[in-house]
């Protein structure tokens, strides 16, 4: 039975890793990362680990997301809406700010 649990968790945090490196939102990216950090504490508690899990998930899953979801709003990518679906993403040059070619 446990076995069956681990593979669940294992999938799932697969699923958030790469959910995290093809979200176009930062804040769902940022919470699909904490989502693999707490998916890795409850392998490390049915390993028999409950130091190291409970380290990881305070570490992996809550200081992490605070230090990521803090950088995106110093700058300024924090969104929660979006509504702005048209609009380019801020770190990609355009030709209507000058990074274009010509």
């Amino acid at each position: 039975m446990l076995d069956w649990v681990a593979l669940i968790v294992v999938v799932l945090m697969l699923v958030a890793a790469i959910a995290a490196l093809t979200l176009r939102s930062f804040v769902a990216a940022v919470a699909a990362t904490s989502v693999v950090g707490l998916g890795l504490s409850v392998l490390f508690v049915m390993l028999r680990a409950p130091d190291v899990a409970m380290t990881e998930a305070a570490v992996g899953a809550g200081l992490s997301g605070v230090v990521l979801a803090l950088a995106l709003r110093r700058l300024g990518l924090w969104r929660l809406d979006d509504g702005d679906r048209g609009a380019a993403h801020p770190l990609v040059p355009t030709r209507e700010r000058g990074g274009g070619d010509a």
